[in-house]
């Protein structure tokens, strides 16, 4: 088997949709992780009704959020392919 075997196909750029070709050296396996502020909530007030009002006024706020949208808010990895013009742009200005 060849490692282009081993990528999913076509594989087209994820920022102009140019056709990529595995093994020709011409793109980049781009992963992006995104996570939700690990350090969690601020909790000052100590009391303990207090604290579980909050608890159950977060929890009735995402009565309406499937499992997947909510897991989605937490944690997101992603996988682009891009074509060697469009890395060059992407790599100097992520965000922009």
């Amino acid at each position: 088997m060849q490692r282009a075997d081993l990528l999913p196909g076509p594989l087209f750029c994820a920022r102009c949709a140019a056709e990529l070709q595995p093994g020709s050296s011409d793109f980049y396996r781009v992963f992006i992780e995104a996570m939700a502020d690990p350090t969690g909530p601020v909790i000052e007030d100590e009391n303990p009704e207090e604290i579980r009002r909050q608890m159950d006024e977060l929890i009735a706020q995402l009565q309406n959020v499937s499992a997947q949208e909510a897991m989605d808010q937490v944690y997101r990895r992603l996988v682009l392919y891009l074509c060697g013009k469009c890395y060059r742009e992407w790599i100097e200005n992520p965000t922009g």
